[in-house]
């Protein structure tokens, strides 16, 4: 699977972003790919490599650029619960500094340059996030009706901004949740939020599941609800973004 290492030019600088690609050649769907927390690391490539095998052009770009190149901090090969408090320490000060004007001042840039790749097809695009990548990409969407036409977050705070949020959302969504962060109530709440701002819409808490379920270089990894979240994914980008 070909990747890239490249930089993405930004209203403060240079974002350094991570892609993988169909080996094949033409010109694929592209998908703006948000890391959680801890960033572009093994785990992320393999996953954007994954996807980028079911013929999708995979931009990943490091959230925290201003602060340096990924990775921002020296992450461990298995984020275990013994360090995850140590690892947040570093880590809570670049999220804090991430303001939402950032986050749309980014994404402008982002999607400006993933549709500007050679690989890359014409029409939309889809966005997908993990953690708090999924609050970027749900932000994302909403910032750019029309132009994204996927939009998937998985153990994402993705209900933060609240109901109004979503007014603005064309694509069809996928929120795949943790059971440790949603009670069944709060979920009621979310999805009768997205029927209100008629957004078609799945929304679940993925069965016997902690927040970080998909990503294996964690305590919270759940190899079947990672394999539900491919199933997923590829069920709703096959939907809405057209291959050549």
């Amino acid at each position: 699977m070909p990747t890239k290492i490249l930089q993405i030019p930004t209203a403060d600088g240079q974002a350094d972003a991570f892609a993988a690609f169909p080996g094949v050649g033409g010109r694929h769907p592209g998908v703006l790919m948000y890391a959680d927390g801890f960033g572009i690391r093994p785990v992320l490539r393999e996953m954007a490599r994954e996807l980028a095998g079911h013929g999708y052009y995979v931009l990943v770009p490091n959230l925290f650029y201003r602060h340096g190149p990924a990775p921002v901090i020296e992450l461990p090969e298995h984020i275990g619960e013994d360090v995850r408090p140590a690892v947040f320490a570093q880590l809570m000060p670049l999220i804090e500094a991430h303001t939402t004007e950032r986050v749309l001042s980014d994404a402008d840039a982002y999607l400006t340059f993933l549709t500007a790749q050679p690989e890359v097809s014409a029409g939309p695009v889809a966005v997908t996030g993990y953690c708090i990548g999924g609050l970027l990409a749900t932000r994302t969407a909403a910032a750019h009706p029309g132009q994204v036409a996927a939009l998937a977050a998985f153990h994402g705070p993705v209900g933060v901004d609240g109901p109004d949020s979503f007014s603005k959302l064309t694509a069809e969504v996928h929120f795949g949740h943790a059971e440790s962060d949603l009670t069944p109530e709060a979920l009621g709440d979310l999805n009768q939020a997205l029927a209100a701002a008629g957004v078609g819409y799945t929304s679940e808490i993925y069965p016997g599941t902690v927040h970080g379920f998909t990503m294996s270089d964690t305590d919270a990894f759940n190899p079947t609800a990672l394999q539900l979240h491919w199933d997923r994914l590829l069920s709703l980008l096959g939907r809405t973004l057209t291959k050549s």
